[in-house]
């Protein structure tokens, strides 16, 4: 049966999505200061486009202020910038808050038109607040190549511009010089894990002797650009600075110093802001706000599953089954292993394998594509050990095959009775539906009250756009694929006790990747280079890995012990990995 405590995890998680929406709310406005506007606009060739509009109080079209676009950077959106945004508009200015072309709202695909970039300064200068005469462009990683295209779409349409762990003349990002673009800051981190793509020197403390970075300071080769030395000329234009926070590529959105240095250059270059401090920013109590909600929406889903459960429809998922199966197996501790660095060891010849997939009609989306086949490739390997498995284990492989004998467990439907297996698989389908979708609605409302999702960091949580949830419909099946295998292998192979371990089960699921990540950023700190300084992308996605694969785990051991079996919590997990992934993903087929 669920515990009585379900009602105290709902009532508990809906508590911490209220408070730290209210929370979030209040620091993104700065106590009232700011409004944030969700606008939409067409962008080049009708293509439509979304972003977040900070406006500080009293501006108007009598008292214009100065304007900054400011762009994430690849598979991320707006919101990752919106610490960036919260602080440039605490001090005047009205920010434009971009999603690129394929990512957040924007309509896919992604790369088009300049990222979106151009159509995002014009939509800037349109705007009759704006003092058009200062604006300011900042851009992080592939956000710096959006700002570079609309800088060299509207040259004189910006007075200065922050690329933030970015580069000018990488991809479709046009080539920098000595004039080109006007007056430059680069925040590049002394951790930065993509410093050969950006600059092409293997280490990012290296940046300072870039050739191609002193092409664009306008220095001869023998010179090492100084950190916080401005070079050239602030009037003509040709003005350029170089900062080195100590963090990494996605750490320059938690990092003080990182942010102060964007603001600091914007101080000097623009007119008509506020004159606060650099270092007075208050974002981190956003990103603390948006935290409890996200901790709020897992508590809201699980305690919603189990009042779900006390309905007379769903009952009969919590009958407890004849026999309550726990693994005692020696094989225990290798099947532990194995669930632990499988995942992590196939992680980027899967990856590999899954760039293979072009984004097509159905699957759309690159990254997504290598997630799925990573997944769908260790389900299948799963299924194999968990086959050779079962035919170990003495007296249950024989008994397991008859109805019902396994408790549900197992993979072999039952045909008879009300409860019978199909019949717990279709149930348990519309209880994964009803928990997640409180845990939905609760965003919706959190979205359209405070204009804010579940988030820390880079992870978050958005509701879907309509060809969002075309997607997560395509995507869907194989991730219930792998979210019922890897379930079964939690509470059928290694399940210890009858009511299994939450921490054991997100621990065995993200246990790997942790290790990967202390390896990877452990040998990063110490020697200047990732341990596999190549895959600088694939090392920065795996990060998500982390906190998705424990939430797994919580889902999977909570629903396992309401139903005594895998399906509801593998069904929630499926719904849930499936958003989060299809909604945070880049777009690069039009869809």
């Amino acid at each position: 049966m669920p515990s009585p405590r379900s009602s105290l995890l709902a009532l508990l998680g809906a508590a911490l999505v209220l408070l730290g929406g209210l929370l979030a709310y209040s620091i993104q406005t700065a106590g009232g200061q700011v409004s944030v506007r969700d606008v939409r606009f067409v962008g080049t060739n009708g293509t439509p486009l979304s972003a977040l509009l900070y406006v500080p109080k009293g501006v108007t079209a009598k008292t214009p202020a100065p304007g900054i676009l400011a762009v994430h950077g690849y598979i991320n959106s707006r919101e990752v910038q919106a610490d960036f945004a919260l602080e440039y508009a605490r001090r005047g200015y009205v920010v434009l808050n971009l999603d690129q072309a394929g990512h957040g709202y924007s309509a896919a695909p992604a790369f088009a038109n300049g990222y979106g970039g151009p159509a995002g300064l014009a939509y800037l200068r349109s705007l009759d607040i704006v003092d058009k005469n200062n604006i300011g462009l900042e851009g992080h990683s592939m956000g710096g190549w959006t700002i570079l295209s609309a800088a060299a779409a509207l040259p004189d349409g910006y007075k200065s511009m922050v690329l933030e762990g970015s580069s000018t003349g990488s991809g479709l990002a046009p080539e920098g010089s000595p004039t080109f673009p006007r007056n430059l800051a680069l925040v590049y981190s002394k951790y930065d894990e993509f410093s050969q793509l950006m600059w092409e020197v293997p280490k990012a403390a290296q940046v300072t002797g870039s050739g191609k970075l002193k092409k664009v300071f306008g220095v001869s080769s023998a010179t090492t650009i100084d950190p916080g030395k401005v070079y050239g000329d602030l009037q003509a234009g040709t003005a350029r600075v170089l900062y080195t926070p100590a963090t990494t590529h996605p750490g320059d959105h938690l990092s003080r110093v990182a942010i102060g240095d964007s603001i600091a250059w914007f101080q000097q270059t623009l007119s008509g802001g506020k004159p606060l401090p650099a270092g007075n920013q208050i974002w981190p109590w956003k990103e603390f706000g948006t935290t409890l909600g996200w901790i709020g929406f897992i508590l809201l889903v699980v305690g919603s599953g189990g009042l779900l459960l006390r309905l007379p429809y769903f009952a009969p998922l919590s009958q407890r089954p004849a026999r309550a199966p726990v693994v005692t197996a020696r094989g225990w501790w290798l099947a532990a292993v194995i669930t632990v660095f499988l995942p992590v060891l196939t992680y980027f010849p899967f990856f590999r394998l899954g760039a293979r997939l072009t984004p097509n009609a159905l699957w759309p989306q690159s990254i997504t594509n290598q997630i799925m086949v990573w997944a769908l490739l260790n389900s299948l390997i799963s299924l194999v050990l968990y086959l050779l498995w079962r035919r170990q284990q003495p007296g249950s492989v024989a008994s397991a095959e008859a109805p019902g004998a396994d408790g549900g467990q197992g993979l072999a439907p039952t045909s008879s009775g009300p409860t019978s297996r199909w019949g717990e698989i279709g149930r348990s389908a519309l209880l994964a539906l009803g928990a997640v979708g409180v845990g939905y609605l609760a965003l919706l409302l959190t979205m359209y009250l405070f204009k804010v999702d579940f988030r820390f960091w880079f992870v978050g949580l958005k509701p879907m756009s309509t060809g969002q949830f075309r997607m997560f419909l395509a995507y869907l099946i194989p991730f219930t694929l792998y979210a019922l295998m890897t379930a079964t292998v939690l509470h059928r192979q290694l399940r210890r006790t009858e009511r299994g371990s939450v921490w054991q089960g997100a621990l065995l699921l993200c246990g790997g990747f942790l290790l990967f990540l202390l390896l990877q950023y452990g040998t990063l700190l110490t020697t200047g280079q990732l341990f596999t300084p190549t895959e600088p992308l694939n090392v920065i996605v795996a990060i998500q890995f982390l906190p998705i694969l424990a939430i797994l785990g919580i889902f999977m051991t909570f629903f396992a012990r309401y139903t005594h079996r895998v399906y509801a919590g593998a069904f929630v997990s499926a719904l849930f990995l499936t958003w989060y992934i299809v909604a945070g993903q880049a777009t690069q087929f039009p869809i």
